[in-house]
């Protein structure tokens, strides 16, 4: 049992107010320490909820819940013995008596007292700020308010701020239906972590999303009407914007206010002073750590990293210990709507004589930059687009590298990326900045403390653990480390089976294994046989299954026997379940081209059902807001206006776009459009790793955007180039040349091998441009095999993928026939008739979107806290 705080009086107290990401980092610190067991530990923390993870704070609009990004633990708090008091800010100091009153007038002495207030976001002081409709973006009670105003009083928001969080909020409001602006002041996005370089090509990507950016303007009066209500906004260059809701996020500024109170020192422009073991400057019994703290390096440190190092070092010494903190790597590595954004190091080339070495790819948003000294030195850089290699380059950041800097930007196919390993990296390097961990640490969990996963890794060093930027470096260290140690590597494909996916579909293929049981009975561990299986396995084996169907003697149908128990929930309704528990159908729109007569009937189709239309990237429709009692009558009109299954719910292929190619374009050399209904109609329903997509391109002028598409055809005046391990999406990928100049007949043949080959050998999940850079010798290997026949397996490769065309049925025809099928496709099997109450609409635009409850917040106890 807890002691009370009356019967620990006579104990040392710290009292901790604020309790934000950095706040929870110093009670660990303190326990790490043992200064729990010795001391009373007291936190007043102002908002409604314990620690949660301010920087995964947008997440909240992807489906998160507030309990999902809680970064406290209720055990560690009751074990700990710490008197947590929630929504019971700190609203008085009395340095003198040593003593910290809280709002609900409980009064607390301290012995030591850490100031963890964190920031408020600043809000330029123009008209009718304070207006309705005018939000801050900066807690989850900010988010839930921005949320309820957008979904019952606005159709259209401005952003004040185009940096992180500014990007984050009209990501948000994009979400939630809002036609979104955004203003930044700065010529540039991102300011400061990105050049002009680099904020051109994320500007490019976020316009692309639908987004409106305005740059190099500022604010001058938010615009109401007559009942008080935003209107529109005044920009600095006299243009007028209209908007319903405004939401700023201008930046932030230190809480210091508690501290100017108590007469403490704070910077001149904000910020409590404080020496570089975090104590105050004014006041040796008072630290401030995170946000509100003013560095003895003369800077207010904004990310997360520097403040767990200053928690660190306050607790190191209140505990006697020497510790300093003398300044922080201000290194980030972000994903702004999708797009990954990252800098490190000089990222600006302030450095005296430095270089920089730029690849830029407007078409693809890609931009790389990296500063190197005269003498080759990796000073610092910007990724823009990709920034798969930031955790790799950030940790050679002040050395040099064993490659040209040139083959650490460009993309493969182009002379690049140099594949750094792990073994390349320093012993002294920096591999988690969050927490300080070096490689040589890592190196040490594994051999010194018998560590084996990453997940031990974390626990024993912390590293991977904060923004989790450097968790695939990590993953790489960990192997590495194992297998020069001797030790054996599990690479199963899950704690079922030893086998990886790729020696499982050997298995299957070789001994015409067809039911999933059967496989996991016969090659699973010995824990696992006769067993149920994982939520791993079971998809992947699935999958396999049906990609050998023909081959092998099994159902081709995913919803046939075991077959449908194998299934993710998508496949397991042949729909993609929607936010709200509704569904999306997609019918296959082969190469793009449909008719007038089929356009009438999707409409008719949408508007007797209800559903939302949108025009997909794909070049398809897709109608959302499907119950799944629905589903079966809708593909049925479908299906009976002869459409099918567009696959958009399984990892298969999606589409092949087009451009109109010679029959229309007046630079058109080939029939695309033929090219593209032909490939879409042979490889559809091809079950694989990941989902596929093409597209035919008619000319060198790349409309169809084939070279960012796991197989892309372009046309030449000889015939077809044929690309491969494309890819779009949130990591892009430009896609190599396999072959040129073919014919029909010989890119048909090469894309039947290729596909083949990787449904064989890639791993679960995996993408065609992951698995072509991860395949020994990547781009080269795979010529040789499927043009070359360098193992000998093409003909082997086309005869399975004959097999599939041949036997080829659509999913929803085979469903709408079925009555046993059919029953499945309702909300509550013991209640067929009845429909989900929860799934619900709302009309916005002259269409629907989903109605979703709000989350409601109340105070509620916090069990496990010591004292309340």
């Amino acid at each position: 049992m807890t002691a009370t705080p009356e019967a620990t009086e006579a104990a040392p107290t710290i009292v901790l107010v604020g309790h934000g990401m950095v706040g929870q980092r110093f009670l660990e610190a303190l326990a790490e320490r043992g200064l729990t067991a010795t001391h009373r530990v007291v936190v007043l923390c102002e908002e409604p909820r314990p620690a949660y993870d301010r920087v995964a704070l947008t997440s909240y609009f992807s489906g998160k819940t507030p309990e999902d990004l809680s970064m406290t633990d209720m055990e560690f708090i009751k074990d700990h013995g710490i008197e947590l008091y929630v929504g019971d800010p700190a609203v008085s100091v009395d340095r003198e008596a040593r003593q910290v009153t809280a709002e609900s007038g409980q009064v607390f002495a301290y012995d030591a007292l850490v100031l963890a207030t964190g920031s408020y976001p600043f809000v330029p002081p123009v008209p009718n700020k304070d207006a309705a409709g005018c939000f801050v973006y900066r807690t989850i009670e900010d988010l839930l308010a921005i949320e309820e105003y957008a979904k019952t009083k606005a159709t259209t928001g401005a952003v004040v701020g185009g940096g992180l969080l500014g990007l984050e909020a009209a990501g948000a409001l994009k979400g939630l239906g809002v036609d979104a602006h955004i203003v930044e002041f700065a010529p540039r996005l991102m300011p400061v972590q990105v050049d002009d370089g680099g904020g051109a090509a994320l500007l490019r990507t976020i316009e692309n999303m639908g987004l409106t950016v305005h740059t190099g303007v500022g604010t001058q009066e938010i615009v109401v009407d007559a009942d008080g209500a935003v209107t529109g906004m005044k920009l600095s260059d006299g243009s007028e914007l209209a908007a319903d809701m405004v939401v700023f996020s201008a930046g932030v500024r230190p809480r210091d206010q508690l501290a100017r109170d108590c007469g403490l020192t704070v910077g001149e422009r904000g910020g409590i002073t404080v020496d570089e073991q975090c104590r105050t400057v004014a006041d040796p019994h008072v630290f401030a750590i995170g946000e509100c703290a003013l560095a003895s390096d003369g800077r207010v440190y904004g990310l997360v990293a520097p403040g767990y190092e200053q928690a660190e070092t306050a607790a190191a010494t209140i505990a006697s210990d020497e510790a300093a903190f003398v300044g922080a790597d201000l290194s980030t590595k972000l994903k702004l709507l999708g797009v990954d954004v990252a800098s490190f190091g000089d990222a600006h080339g302030t450095a005296e004589d430095c270089l920089d070495v730029v690849y830029s790819d407007s078409r693809a948003g890609l931009y790389k930059k990296l500063v190197i000294g005269r003498d080759g030195t990796l000073l610092g850089g910007i990724l823009v687009g990709d920034a798969d290699a930031y955790g790799t380059l950030k940790a050679f950041t002040g050395s040099v590298p064993p490659v040209s800097p040139e083959s650490l930007v460009l993309p493969a196919g182009a002379g690049g990326p140099a594949q750094l390993g792990p073994s390349a990296l320093p012993d002294e390097a920096v591999v988690c900045s969050c927490h300080n961990v070096t490689k040589g640490t890592i190196r040490g969990a594994v051999t010194e403390h018998s560590c084996t996963t990453v997940p031990e890794v974390k626990k024993c060093t912390k590293a991977g653990t904060g923004c989790g930027s450097c968790v695939k470096v990590l993953g790489q260290l960990v192997t590495a480390e194992l297998e020069a140690s001797g030790v054996e590597v599990d690479k199963g494909l899950c704690g079922c089976f030893s086998q990886t996916r790729e020696e499982l579909y050997e298995i299957v293929l070789a001994l015409r294994i067809n039911t999933y049981q059967d496989l996991l009975d016969r090659y699973g561990r010995d824990g696992a046989r006769g067993g149920d299986g994982c939520e791993i396995c079971k998809p992947a084996v699935g999958s396999v299954i049906a990609s050998l169907a023909p081959t092998i003697g099994a159902s081709g149908y995913v919803l046939d026997g075991e077959q449908a128990a194998l299934q993710d929930s998508n496949d397991h309704f042949l729909a993609n379940i929607q936010k709200n528990g509704s569904y999306s159908v997609v019918p296959r729109i082969a190469g793009g081209e449909i008719t007038p007569e089929g356009l009438i009937v999707i409409g008719e189709i949408a508007r007797d059902f209800g559903l939302y239309t949108k025009i997909t990237g794909g070049q398809r429709i897709d109608m959302f807001g499907a119950r799944v009692e629905q589903l079966p009558l809708i593909w049925a009109r479908l299906v009976d206006a002869g459409f099918e299954s567009g696959h958009a719910y399984g990892k298969s292929l999606r589409t092949v776009k087009s451009c109109v190619g010679q029959t229309w374009c007046r630079y058109g050399v080939q029939d695309s459009v033929r090219m593209a209904i032909d490939l879409e109609l042979r490889y559809r329903g091809l079950r694989s790793p990941h989902k596929l997509k093409s597209a035919v391109s008619g000319c060198q002028r790349e409309c169809a955007e084939a070279q960012s598409k796991d197989f892309g055809v372009i046309a030449t005046a000889n015939g077809w180039n044929l690309y491969v391990g494309g890819n779009g999406g949130a990591t892009p990928r430009h896609a190599d040349l396999l072959a040129q100049d073919l014919s029909d007949a010989e890119l048909i043949r090469l894309i039947d091998r290729f596909l083949m080959f990787y449904i064989r050998t890639a791993d679960r999940l995996e993408r065609t441009s992951v698995w072509l850079e991860r395949i020994p010798g990547g781009l080269d290997h795979v010529r040789d095999v499927v043009v070359e026949d360098s193992l000998g397996i093409c003909e082997e490769l086309e005869s399975l993928m004959a097999a599939h065309v041949a036997n080829y049925r659509d999913e929803w025809s085979e469903t709408i026939n079925d009555p046993e099928k059919l029953a499945r496709f309702v909300s509550f099997v013991n209640a067929p008739d009845t429909p989900d109450p929860v799934v619900g609409f709302v009309p916005e635009r002259d269409q629907i979107k989903p109605d979703l409850p709000l989350l409601t917040i109340g105070h509620r106890p916090l069990e496990g806290s010591a004292q309340r």
